[in-house]
Formats: structure tokens, C-alpha cells, sequence
């Protein structure tokens, strides 16, 4: 999500990116999200390599994102549920078809839906969407130059 990381880079806010990063905490099926954040001043950088990042170490992702064509039953149901018990800040689903991103706050081992990120502040999945929109007309440097005018 090149939106994230835009919004990132402009706020100043620190953040570590891993694609298709795979996640473990102890007596919980394991996860391996599309995209995956950790964000702010306080988190330890996980290895960059390939073995598992252990949430009992480096603490949950601050940001699991799932990718798909369609928001499915799983990423809905079963991988919310997951994420819940896994402690991330937010999850959100993209639904790249139909340009649409269901996100949620995660607190006190439930969620709740969301229009405007609390982990990026600011962030409104509006923008999001829009990115989405324009993704599909337009090449990477128009528009990621959109996105860091907008942000600016």
C-alpha cells in the first residue's frame, strides 16, 4: 500500500514495511497478511529475513492489511478474528474491484469500523479509495505524484 507509506514519508512518521511477512504468537495460528506495518516511535525493528516475526518479541503489527479482489468471508470473519486476538492496531481489507477498504480499529480483543485511521492520523480511507480509483487509469509516478501533492 503505497498510500501508507506516502503518508508516512510526508508526516514524518516512522514505519517498517513487510510484504507477505509472516507472524507467530505463542498458542495462536500463525498469519501471514498481505501487508503488514509497524508504526511509531516505540517499535523494535523486526529482522528482515525470512523466519517468522514472533509477536511475543516484537509485539503485533501496528497495521495487517489483506488485498483481494472481493472482500471475502475469511478476511471478514476468520482473519478479523485472528487479528483481534493478535493485538494489531487497525486491519483493514481492500477490495481493489470495487475500490473500497473496510477498516477497523482493533481494542480490548474487539473491532470496530472506521472511516479515518487512528495509527496514521489523519489518514481518511476516502483518500485510500480514491488512490484505488485512480490506480486503475493511471501510471505509478502520476499517481504517486497526486498522492504527495495531496498529502503535502
Amino acid at each position: 500500500m503505497d498510500v501508507v507509506s506516502i503518508f508516512a514519508v510526508v508526516r514524518k512518521i516512522r514505519i517498517a514495511k513487510f510484504i507477505n511477512g509472516s507472524f507467530h504468537k505463542t498458542g495462536e495460528r500463525g498469519c501471514q497478511p498481505d501487508v503488514a506495518f509497524y508504526i511509531g516511535l516505540d517499535f523494535q525493528l523486526p529482522p528482515q529475513d525470512n523466519p517468522p516475526i514472533d509477536v511475543n518479541v516484537f509485539g503485533p503489527p501496528t497495521l495487517a492489511i489483506e488485498i483481494g479482489g472481493s472482500s471475502s468471508k475469511d478476511d471478514l470473519g476468520a482473519k478479523r478474528l485472528l487479528y483481534e486476538r493478535l493485538g494489531v492496531g487497525e486491519y483493514w481489507v481492500v477490495n481493489v474491484a470495487e475500490q473500497q477498504v473496510l477498516a477497523f480499529a482493533v481494542a480490548e480483543g474487539g473491532s470496530r469500523q472506521i472511516r479515518v485511521s487512528g495509527v496514521l492520523p489523519g489518514l481518511e480511507l476516502a483518500l485510500v479509495e480514491e488512490a484505488l480509483g485512480r490506480s486503475q487509469t493511471e501510471d505509478d509516478t502520476i499517481l504517486m505524484g497526486w498522492l504527495m501533492e495531496t498529502l503535502a
